[in-house]
């Protein structure tokens, strides 16, 4: 086997595990956090809470709440300048995979200079970033575990990809309570996210070993969990959804992902939506299409979709494929492109097909794919 990494941030588990948010801060010096989060989670008194525990550990704080959806380049700039300013130490985010992108966007430039796009693109981080405490909201981004940062670059509507081993955050809280407070959409959404992470992860070019069994387990733990978790709010179901969104992002954190992140990136830049809307929309076809390239790897999916295999790996990939549209189905979701895009928008495919051919996650796509095969896969699922 070929040489290979496995990185991950020291991760504290299980319900309450918020209250340890100051100690781990002061483990890694914090005298003035710099806390960055947003409105909805300030509504949800989570921002309170976290400035509560920070107070009590006698660590003073600067609050940061300019995340949206789809962060911003010029954001994560004005965090830098704002962090700078304030002469803030450790950096913490709490919230989805945006309050965390923006976080790792604000400690690059803080500590590296430039512009956020100065960094787009694999190991172009050369300085050590400030230390950071994340607790995540959502069962899915997992931005929380990952070396990737995702922010957009307003002037060229397309989400930037930043990867990079510094860029995993030191210390991973993962609070199933908070998921008690989000909405059935946040719910759903997350957990397709996590589940297009496992996926594409198993499929890629650089899987190995220590991470294609998180991918399996990931698979798994949301087919068998999203439903009872939507419909009751049952907690034990919800933690099952941490469990999967952490095991799926040390995945594809260390295996990267394929050609329908690529695909999404674009489409999100373009159309300013959110990666759990997109893959409901993509995820199938993109996978038809990789099917010639890894009949056993796709077949070894199928098995765990469908709890059984079939007489071949390709009946039992393709089956495992189709299952798959039927649990999206199941789900109140966007199924088409044109769904969530306008006619007149159309235009716009094919430019975005040829910048979706150069995201950095296309390279570990198992099939080489070219703007061509993304703009039949669009066509396909408009």
């Amino acid at each position: 086997m070929e040489t290979t990494k496995f990185a991950i941030p020291e991760i504290i588990f299980g319900r309450g595990s918020i209250r340890y948010a100051g100690q781990y801060a002061l483990r890694h010096g914090a005298k003035k956090v710099f806390l960055v989060s947003d409105p909805g989670i300030e509504d949800a008194g989570w921002v309170q809470r976290l400035m509560d525990i920070l107070k009590a550990e006698g660590i003073d704080w600067i609050y940061y709440p300019r995340v949206t959806s789809n962060p911003r380049d010029y954001q994560v700039e004005e965090g830098a300048e704002f962090y700078l300013k304030n002469r803030a130490d450790v950096i913490m985010a709490i919230g989805g995979g945006s309050a965390m992108d923006t976080a790792k966007g604000i400690a690059i430039i803080a500590s590296n200079g430039g512009k956020i796009r100065d960094y787009e693109g694999a190991n172009r981080v050369q300085r050590p970033l400030p230390p950071m405490v994340f607790i995540t909201t959502t069962a899915g981004s997992g931005s929380d575990i990952s070396q990737f940062c995702i922010i957009t670059d307003v002037k060229r509507a397309v989400k930037m990809s930043i990867i990079t081993r510094t860029l995993v955050p030191n210390i991973s809280i993962v609070d199933p309570l908070i998921l008690r407070t989000k909405t059935e959409k946040q719910i759903i959404q997350s957990a397709v996210d996590a589940l297009a992470h496992a996926i594409e992860a198993y499929l890629s070019r650089i899987a190995s070993p220590f991470t294609m069994p998180q991918s399996l387990k990931a698979v798994d733990l949301i087919l068998r969990n999203l439903q009872p978790a939507v419909e009751t709010r049952s907690l034990d179901s919800l933690e099952q959804l941490s469990i999967a969104s952490i095991a799926a992002s040390m995945a594809f954190s260390n295996a990267g992902l394929g050609a329908e992140h690529a695909l999404a990136h674009s489409l999100g830049g373009q159309f300013d939506m959110s990666h759990g809307v997109v893959h409901p929309i993509l995820l199938a076809a993109v996978m038809r299409f990789n099917m010639p390239s890894c009949p056993s790897k796709m077949a070894d999916i199928g098995r765990v979709i469908l709890d059984k295999r079939l007489g071949s790996d390709n009946e039992t990939g393709l089956a495992g494929i189709a299952k798959l549209e039927e649990f999206f189905a199941s789900f109140n979701v966007s199924l088409r492109l044109s769904d969530e895009v306008g006619e007149a928008d159309k235009q716009y495919l094919e430019p975005i097909c040829k910048m979706a051919v150069n995201d950095a996650c296309n390279l570990t796509n198992p099939r080489e794919a070219s703007w061509e095969d993304f703009l039949s896969i669009c066509e396909e699922v408009w």
